[in-house]
């Protein structure tokens, strides 16, 4: 039996973990994977303490102040959450189960799927959802990233310096901060395609071209011959596992009060998974220390 179970491995969940470790509460951090979706970005820019650093730095930094404590950690998914007497209970996709006093929901975001044909046949033949992943796969060759907003500029940003020519491609104007677009929009080997919706990926062993379509007058059709497809149209709350447990919003976000309370007593969350305004790092590792002291306050008072 755990004082807290701290479910996610992102910047909410690790700095969770510390602000739990140091108030002794026997805690488990759970996750799948370490350093959720800023471990997948190339540059910092906006944390406090680093002028510049990765994304990998960064929450390699968050790990290594984690591993000081004695948390113990786990690298599974998992799939449900739910009360058992006056505790805890969740599962994993291993088979495991595990109970906790209070429980730490900091899951974060997932990539928002495109839904057209042949995405789901050509991930890893061609189509991602990682630039800096996956970026040096598509040295000196053509590419596509789907999307207008910050995510995508920055996907674009790394790939101007690797691939051959770059598109983008999204059914609005761009979105992003004017900073970020300031970085890109002079590239002598980008293609700003605004107005266009994509309709199918397309290929054989692997991505060939994608179909795009004009939303806007007049209507065209086109074959874009590429060689890579990185899908960069938001993101999307991992919570599908919470649902008829806790309050979730019609946005799939984790409905939260000021001090990370859920609709659950002893439920607490964290992080990009919830309505907390503003999805930055910074933020995130906030109200990660927020919930973890709400956590310490519940068990005290219960």
């Amino acid at each position: 039996m755990y004082d807290v179970a701290i479910v996610g491995m992102g910047p909410a969940g690790m700095t969770a973990a510390v602000y739990a470790a140091r108030k002794k509460l026997k805690t488990l951090l759970i996750g799948k994977e370490w350093g959720g979706q800023i471990a997948r970005t190339s540059e910092v820019e906006n944390y406090m303490g680093f002028q510049l650093i990765t994304g990998q730095e960064l929450m390699r930094k968050f790990e290594e102040q984690v591993n000081e404590y004695p948390v113990e950690k786990i690298l599974d998914e998992v799939i449900s959450a739910g009360s058992q007497k006056e505790n805890f209970i969740v599962a994993t996709k291993g088979g495991q189960q595990y109970f906790a006093r209070t429980l730490i929901i900091a899951t974060g975001k997932q990539p928002r799927w495109l839904n057209v044909p042949g995405e789901k046949e050509f991930i890893g033949k061609g189509v991602s959802y990682c630039s800096i992943c996956d970026a040096p796969l598509f040295q000196g060759k053509k590419v596509a990233v789907i999307g207008g907003g910050n995510s995508a500029i920055t996907a674009a940003y790394d790939l101007i310096k690797i691939a051959s020519h770059v598109y983008v491609v999204s059914l609005d104007d761009w979105k992003s901060d004017p900073a970020l677009s300031d970085k890109i929009k002079d590239a002598p080997n980008l293609t700003k395609m605004a107005g266009y919706q994509t309709l199918s990926i397309n290929g054989e062993q692997t991505v060939k071209n994608i179909f795009l379509k004009s939303v806007r007058e007049p209507f065209r059709e086109t074959n874009l011959e590429v060689q890579g497809v990185f899908i960069e149209i938001g993101t999307v709350p991992t919570t599908d596992f919470l649902s008829g447990f806790i309050n979730l919003n019609d946005y799939g976000e984790i409905v939260v009060d000021c001090s990370c309370n859920t609709s659950v007593p002893g439920v607490f969350a964290s992080g990009d998974a919830t309505t907390a305004p503003e999805k930055q790092v910074i933020v995130a590792a906030g109200e990660g220390a927020k919930a973890a002291l709400s956590a310490f306050k519940y068990i005290l008072e219960n």
